[in-house]
């Protein structure tokens, strides 16, 4: 369905995307306050840490689901082969 560098370009792109939504969204929970005073920069780190894995985890999701279906057509062209 797509070369190796089209999918390489779509993946960088995607998990960069997900990643940056993933950051708005989490960024809105008040995570200091489960943190000690006066270590705010851990708090950030481990919310950065929380938002790659989250949106690297939705970007694997959506490629894997777009290389999926690109796939389906060799599911249905097997069984015109066998009838």
């Amino acid at each position: 369905m797509f070369s190796a560098g089209q999918l390489a370009l779509l993946s960088i792109f995607s998990h960069i995307m997900f990643i940056y939504l993933t950051w708005k969204v989490v960024t809105v929970i008040r995570i200091e306050t489960i943190f000690k005073k006066g270590r705010s920069a851990e708090a950030r780190v481990f919310l950065l840490f929380i938002t790659i894995m989250i949106g690297t985890g939705v970007s694997r999701f959506f490629l894997d689901i777009l290389q999926w279906s690109g796939d389906l057509i060799y599911l249905f062209s097997s069984i015109h082969v066998l009838i």
